[in-house]
């Protein structure tokens, strides 16, 4: 007898590749029968749900489908599952090392469900306004996900992650969080949320620079570096588009992960470095092995300034007016604008 087909109770899945867990069926008109649960056939991805054998349970969809199974009638995914399963990429399900797996979170009031391998449940106070089906499955509103995410996080730091990167995906705007985040007014965690806020940014491509920026703004205590802003020389021409940059002074900070050790993204780099100094800018970069000394970055960020300071008597080469021609991304409002096929070719640039 063929495995039967696996349906979902919020409405058919509608994408391609990810199977939704079934219960057991005696008849296995509705399910696999017990004895082809506990066979070769099939697999068991929580108390009481399977799917076939061979279904790759490592997908980090796969795991946020799965996990949704146990829903009762009135429930979503939310936090970092809910974010990944709108379009934040950045949200890998993953520890820092990469191997351990975060937990998918549940929201409901129902007593029906309890925490298991891979599950968290999280009973606060849940409106079926922050709640929309999303491709078939119930995720709470990006707004709501964002929150939970800043509230529990591990740090101030790593709340500015989750909102930047979600902001990043465009599912959420600055104005929104703080909007939603005045809702929460005695929520746990919102204090740690509400100190995160003033420090969101909207044009961040990737945690790594939220980090850059935060120890650039915290720890070495300089002037705020804008994100990702593109950088013009007095002609019009195109210089680059850092990392991060501090006009004031004229300092460009660009974080370098592994794939600038690629032999050909390490020579493009170089010609970069040397095109931002051509004008005049000083220029910093900041590898992974740095987060073991970052005082030791911070150091390093304050004497580039010096130095950019020292030179600012002179006429400036460079300048951050863009031309005529030029589109701006740098906002969660342009981007939502663009349509798909400016958004494949003014965004492709970004990493992610």
């Amino acid at each position: 007898m063929e495995w039967p087909g696996p349906t979902h109770e919020v409405g058919e899945l509608t994408r391609p590749g990810l199977v939704p867990p079934v219960k057991t069926d005696p008849t296995g008109r509705h399910g696999p029968t017990p004895k082809q649960a506990r066979g070769p056939r099939g697999g068991r991805t929580s108390r009481g749900w399977y799917v076939p054998a061979g279904v790759d349970g490592e997908s980090v969809e796969q795991r946020i489908v799965e996990a949704a199974a146990v829903l009762p009638a009135f429930g979503a995914v939310t936090g970092w599952a809910a974010l990944r399963w709108c379009g934040a990429d950045w949200f890998s399900g993953l520890l820092g090392d990469r191997v351990a797996k975060v937990p998918v979170t549940l929201v409901t009031s129902s007593a029906d469900i309890r925490p298991q391998a891979g599950i968290t449940v999280s009973a606060e106070k849940l409106s079926p306004r922050d709640i929309v089906v999303v491709d078939g499955l119930r995720v709470t509103t990006p707004q709501r996900s964002v929150l939970f995410e800043m509230r529990y996080a591990a740090s101030v730091e790593a709340a500015v992650i989750v909102a930047d990167m979600a902001m990043y995906a465009d599912l959420v705007s600055s104005a929104e969080v703080v909007t939603y985040a005045a809702s929460l007014s005695s929520w746990t965690g919102i204090p740690q949320a509400r100190e995160a806020l003033p420090l969101m940014r909207e044009n961040s491509w990737s945690p790594q620079e939220t980090r850059m920026r935060l120890l650039w703004l915290l720890l070495a205590g300089l002037p705020e570096p804008l994100c990702n802003v593109p950088v013009f020389d007095t002609s019009g021409r195109h210089i680059g588009t850092p990392d991060l940059f501090e006009p004031t002074s004229g300092v460009v900070g660009e974080y370098e992960g592994a794939v600038h050790l690629d032999g050909r993204q390490r020579g493009v780099d170089v010609r970069r470095e040397q095109a931002f100094r051509d004008v005049g800018l000083e220029y910093v970069a900041m590898v992974g092995a740095d987060w073991r000394d970052e005082a030791g970055v911070a150091a390093r960020l304050c004497s580039a300034y010096g130095r950019a300071v020292r030179r600012l008597a002179g006429p400036r080469s460079w300048t951050l007016e863009p031309p005529a021609w030029w589109v701006r991304t740098d906002t969660v409002d342009r981007r939502r604008e663009l349509s798909e096929q400016e958004r494949r070719r003014l965004l492709a640039r970004r990493v992610g």
